[in-house]
């Protein structure tokens, strides 16, 4: 392989959430007073840290969300995907082929660290990674398409930014990616190409992956 080290996206990358999430966000923006579908809610807000959510609404409409507004949306969230998740088709075999090379792996999420948690133990994946190769947005304060996320995650791991593999399907993951200084490969299952810019590469079924990050 030729990365030191491979970066998952978490929400739509290992866990197939995006659907659950941004049909509830959706949802929970309409019944606070800001109607949103969930094609919107793809659009504005996939990949993106909670404050992201906070920050829209407010430039859009000069209110703020109710105090209570994440927390009664997460719990939702997580009752949904204890119902419903599951694991991104093929992504399992992909994480075992990087460990038979010794290639490391973590995670970097926008979402925060009960969310990333909730969805990696519902998916079977949680032992995958462990404690140690998590990394939230909450661990930096600016979620992406900043950069200080996957700074974050290349520096406790040990390795340069020039180093590393981002795998995302988002537009603010590949622009976070991007802004790093590293390669990033856009995940198309569910953001059409057009949307992931600047992708050092993409890709339509997990399948593709090993190939992609191999020499």
């Amino acid at each position: 392989m030729q990365y030191d080290l491979v970066i998952f996206d978490n929400d739509g990358v290992l866990v197939d959430s995006e659907p659950i999430s941004n049909r509830i966000l959706a949802d929970c923006l309409t019944a606070a007073g800001h109607p949103t579908t969930y094609e919107d809610s793809l659009r504005d807000f996939m990949g993106a840290a909670p404050h992201r959510i906070h920050d829209v609404v407010r430039e859009r409409s000069g209110a703020e969300l109710p105090a209570d507004f994440d927390a009664a949306y997460h719990a939702q969230v997580f009752a949904a995907f204890e119902r419903e998740l599951e694991p991104v088709d093929g992504v399992a075999v992909v994480l075992e082929k990087l460990a038979a090379e010794g290639v490391p792996y973590c995670l970097a999420s926008s979402g925060g660290h009960e969310r990333i948690r909730v969805a990696l133990r519902k998916t079977g994946l949680y032992a995958r990674f462990g404690e140690e190769r998590i990394f939230s947005a909450q661990d930096v304060g600016r979620g992406k398409p900043a950069p200080d996320l996957f700074l974050h995650a290349a520096r406790e791991m040990g390795v340069a930014p020039d180093r590393c593999a981002v795998v995302e399907d988002s537009r603010l993951g590949v622009a976070a990616a991007l802004a790093a200084g590293m390669d990033v490969y856009g995940y198309t299952a569910m953001t059409p190409a057009e949307k992931l810019v600047g992708a050092t590469a993409l890709f339509h079924t997990m399948a593709e992956l090993p190939g992609l990050l191999s020499c």
